[in-house]
């Protein structure tokens, strides 16, 4: 027999009643509410129309993930006995240097223990737990057990350098470290009055975690209000200093079902995700969205993969669906494909992150027979726009609003709404209505905001609205073209300069592997398009290579946003793997204001090679 726990709780801080209470009047529990969204997303999960009309967000004012939703599938006999988690290492031949698989079941328990030996350290509710774990097992197991503790959790990186950790300790008023035995040293000497914990031997005086599964499971799970603190983000800081971003107890966990619908997950999948531990995307798809769906997690113990050992994981696991971003799908696309068709059961395919070269999309689809579907979100959201399973994927496109997000397009000048074909702020309606006037609610998966930060929350949130700090325009359709972040886009010739758009072009060209483009300043004040360039291979970085690159360019973009600077590089990139364009932008003003006139040792110019 399942026995199925019910956990008395007192009315939530909205002054509307308590779980207990709803139940007691015959209405949902929490765990329902929950389940029944879900269920109806997993139901029109290729009818779009029908989702978007039907979908409502569960109203919920008390909250465990945990508790209601997560432990009941570990509890039932047929859903708790699948796995939940297999963590693989792959070594560089594809075969796999370990190779561990828990269940749902086990993956309770394991947390009940770590939840246990926590207390017992002095967690408590809302005592924040910073946690820098590689992708291995125990870092779902203290995710879950801070869940049941109500202790928000601050995901960091591994990559991270001591300067960054101080900065998160500091800023995330931080009373516990959880970290990698080899990472100890890089918290030597930082003050604040944090406790330790190191999975693997650690440094002098560092708890050690493994003693946490030799404890009995603590089976109480602490009461936490839908709108309680769970997760503390860093941003990952394209353009500026990371932001302290704040998800509730519902924003995340409830809030990702817009991600499970977009991604396509189903029961009984197994869902690979390639993002970093640390960063926003890695709770998305190795976490939440794929355990509502009761899918399999597929974690890769490698920092990097070679196409060959990705596609071996793909295939030994026998995964179904599956996210990256553009770097890894650019890289994915030099190895043979077709010859992997038959021996991969790939049914999703989607990409995230940055917008994916329509090129590399077409790759993909003629090798695989599958479309790449975009989508988009952030740190601050759950997914909020994509393409659907069953819906077609136009080039050049990131999809329609998700079920549960209200999008729209704004006059950067007077606030208007706009329609299609103009470019404007994307936002996010924060009392939308449906078409008979009843209201929507404000979008669950949408941050609490940026802790102890009320300018800038205010600054993204205002006058009915979210901005996302990205532009984009509608289509005719109702599709959204993503133009790019609000401060990459530039003006050159009093016209607007789309990054993305002008790079979508040059990696066209077969010498483009990759490229990034940003303002250059001129010495008329201005500024011209100027295109850092990453070369295939077989190219070399010389003037006939950029002259063939400019002479592309001038076939396919107009005379404002074609680029008439370009330089052979590397681009920098942030941890979680995004193009850093503000350090090429910061470095093309250095120059500028130092020579104007100024080449690189590979750098070429129009001019110089017409």
């Amino acid at each position: 027999m399942v026995r199925r726990m019910t956990h008395a709780t007192p009315p939530g801080r909205s002054g509307r009643p308590s779980v207990r209470g709803l139940f007691a009047a015959g209405s949902p529990t929490a765990h329902q509410s929950f389940k029944d969204a879900r269920d109806l997303l997993l139901r029109l999960r290729e009818d779009y129309p029908g989702a978007r009309s039907q979908f409502r967000w569960p109203e919920l004012t008390d909250f465990n993930w945990v508790r209601d939703w997560f432990d009941h599938v570990a509890a039932d006999p047929v859903s708790g006995s699948r796995v939940a988690l297999r963590v693989v290492a792959p070594g560089p031949d594809g075969e796999f240097l370990d190779d561990a698989q828990y269940t749902f079941a086990e993956l309770a328990d394991r947390s009940r223990r770590v939840a246990g030996w926590l207390a017992s350290l002095g967690v408590a509710r809302a005592d924040r737990v910073l946690l820098m774990l590689d992708n291995q097992v125990e870092l779902w197991d203290v995710m879950l057990a801070c869940m049941r503790l109500g202790a928000p959790v601050i995901p960091t990186s591994t990559h991270l350098v001591a300067s960054d950790l101080r900065d998160r300790i500091e800023r995330g008023a931080v009373r516990f470290v959880v970290a990698r035995g080899e990472d100890a040293d890089k918290f030597a000497g930082f003050g604040g009055g944090w406790t330790p914990i190191s999975v693997g031997p650690g440094a002098a005086g560092w708890h050690d975690l493994a003693e946490a599964y030799a404890r009995e499971p603590r089976a109480r799970i602490a009461h936490t209000d839908a709108e309680d603190t769970l997760l503390l983000y860093f941003t990952s800081g394209t353009t500026a200093v990371p932001k302290l971003v704040e998800h509730t107890h519902t924003s995340y966990p409830v809030g990702h079902l817009s991600t499970m619908y977009w991604i396509g997950l189903q029961p009984g999948d197994v869902h690979l995700n390639l993002a970093s531990p640390g960063w926003a995307k890695h709770a998305w798809s190795t976490l939440f969205a794929p355990w509502n769906a009761e899918a399999t997690v597929v974690a890769v113990r490698a920092h990097a993969l070679e196409p060959l050992a990705l596609l071996s994981v793909l295939e030994r696991c026998a995964v179904t669906t599956f996210c990256a971003m553009p770097v890894v799908w650019r890289s994915l696309v030099q190895a043979d494909l077709a010859a992997w068709r038959d021996r991969l059961v790939l049914r999703e395919v989607v990409g995230a992150g940055e917008r994916l070269p329509d090129a590399v999309r077409e790759e993909v689809r003629r090798a695989w027979g599958l479309t790449v579907r975009e989508g988009f979100g952030q740190t601050e959201t759950t997914a909020q726009i994509g393409t659907t399973p069953g819906q077609h994927a136009r080039d050049g496109s990131m999809g329609r609003p998700l079920p549960g997000y209200e999008v729209a397009v704004l006059d950067p000048i007077t606030g208007a709404e706009v329609g299609p074909g103009v470019d404007g702020d994307l936002c996010l309606r924060l009392a939308p209505v449906d078409p008979a006037g009843y209201p929507l609610g404000r979008p669950v998966g949408l941050m609490a905001g940026y802790r102890n930060d009320a300018g800038r929350t205010a600054e993204t949130m205002h006058d009915g609205y979210y901005h996302t700090g990205d532009v984009a325009r509608w289509d005719e359709d109702g599709h959204l073209v993503h133009v790019g972040r609000a401060d990459e886009v530039f003006k050159a010739a009093d016209a607007r300069v789309s990054p993305f758009e002008v790079e979508s072009v040059l990696v066209t060209h077969p010498a483009v592997a990759e490229a990034a483009v940003v303002p250059s300043p001129d010495p008329a004040g201005s500024a011209v398009p100027k295109a850092f360039v990453v070369l295939a291979p077989g190219w070399a970085p010389d003037a006939a290579t950029a002259a063939a690159i400019f002479q592309h360019v001038r076939e396919h973009l107009s005379s404002h946003n074609r680029p008439v600077r370009l330089e052979f590089a590397e681009l920098p990139r942030t941890m979680a793997g995004k193009v850093r364009r503000v350090a090429l932008r910061d470095l093309e003003r250095a120059r500028r204001a130092e020579d104007s006139a100024g080449r690189a040792g590979s750098e070429f110019w129009e001019e110089d090679v017409r």
